[in-house]
């Protein structure tokens, strides 16, 4: 072959590989990473597995947008741990996505499991969004990136204690809590609520989150015949109080915290907790312009119905990605700054955070269970 020849071919291939190379720098995807972190095991993993359902959920919706970021092109992956609601579990689980290095948190789905992971995310650097948390010790503990969706105890807790006080109309009540640190906060403010209210706690009483029996307990309470009967902790065993008040003939008015106001608490409860009350953070469902499409769509890709956290979740992958388009960067320590300055109309409505990283639009609404399905109360 001729120099010339070799010449021009070179020139060609060159110009080729200058064409080409920006089309693949445009073409690849960076990974994005975001830790999902809940009970997936355990009596309350149907709670855990509706929080990855819906941010699984948010992650595919984000990479059908084809979104760049940065000028590159990104796609979310989930990386899923079980945390089994477990505090020392939650901090293990914490660590290992922290080594990770996950560019985001939805979780945890506790407040005991969602507070101590908070500190490890927090010296990692890492921003979290936790979608159901309640405590007010998760937002207060001057985290960096820290926010929640879910109204706190001290807004459910006044939701209550006000329902107790001014709609029942009840003078004496008894507080049980699953010693947790979401129930026992829950249950800590609504005595003070109640007290505040002049409405008489005739008993203080607890359980676990594995506690079965709560029959001496129960019976304890029968012969002071409160009431009402408040219980803050989850819908397993809330369904098992409410079988064994029935069994006892413990005619009181029970009433939860949003931890048992889920979509499985019926069925738990095999029809005992007819007549219930309970208090859910966030609008009612009929109020959420987006929920009905939600729900079709969970329920095409996940074979059943939401049951109260996947919306929540939902909404913590589209914060967390906001913030990061926002900022140009996924980044953790470039987008981390831009968490509290979110603002957005989410499936719960709409949030935007204030100073300590709590939703300035959180809100309570009170239910009833009728026909075994929760119904907004009167």
């Amino acid at each position: 072959m001729k120099p010339q020849v070799r010449h021009v071919l070179a020139s060609l291939v060159l110009a080729a590989t200058a064409v080409q190379a920006p089309v693949r720098a445009q073409t690849q995807e960076t990974a994005v990473r975001i830790g999902i972190a809940a009970p997936l095991t355990g009596a309350i993993a149907h709670l855990g597995k509706d929080m990855e359902n819906g941010a699984r959920l948010a992650i595919e919706d984000l990479n059908t947008q084809g979104l760049g970021i940065g000028g590159r092109r990104v796609r979310f992956e989930a990386v899923v741990e079980d945390d089994r609601a477990d505090p020392a579990t939650a901090t293990t689980v914490a660590q290992k996505l922290a080594d990770m290095k996950v560019n985001g948190i939805v979780g945890h789905l506790n407040s005991g499991t969602t507070i101590p992971a908070a500190r490890v995310y927090d010296d990692a650097g890492i921003p979290q969004v936790a979608p159901a948390a309640t405590n007010p010790q998760y937002t207060r503990a001057g985290y960096r990136f820290a926010a929640r969706l879910m109204a706190t105890d001290v807004q459910q807790a006044d939701g209550i204690a006000g329902y107790i006080a001014r709609t029942l109309k009840a003078q004496t009540v008894a507080v049980i809590d699953d010693r947790t640190a979401y129930g026992q906060g829950l249950a800590d403010q609504v005595v003070t609520d109640l007290g505040k209210a002049q409405v008489k706690v005739l008993k203080r009483e607890f359980g676990t989150d594995r506690s079965t029996d709560f029959t001496a307990l129960l019976t304890t309470l029968r012969g002071l015949k409160p009431d009402v009967i408040v219980y803050a902790g989850a819908d397993a065993q809330a369904a098992l109080i409410n079988r064994q008040m029935k069994q006892l003939g413990l005619a009181s008015i029970f009433i939860a915290g949003d931890g048992v106001c889920t979509g499985e608490w019926s069925k738990l409860a095999a029809g005992a907790n007819e007549g219930a009350y309970c208090s859910q953070a966030g609008a009612p469902r009929e109020a959420m312009a987006a929920f009905a499409t939600f729900n079709q769509r969970y329920k095409a890709r996940f074979g059943t119905d939401v049951i109260v956290f996947a919306p929540y979740a939902y909404d913590a992958v589209m914060v967390l990605a906001e913030a990061m388009k926002k900022a140009g960067s996924t980044d953790p320590a470039v987008y981390g700054p831009r968490l509290a300055g979110v603002t957005l109309t989410g499936l719960i409505g709409p949030i935007a955070f204030d100073q300590r990283g709590d939703n300035l639009r959180g809100t309570v609404t009170m239910y009833v269970v009728r026909g075994g399905k929760l119904t907004v109360a009167p």
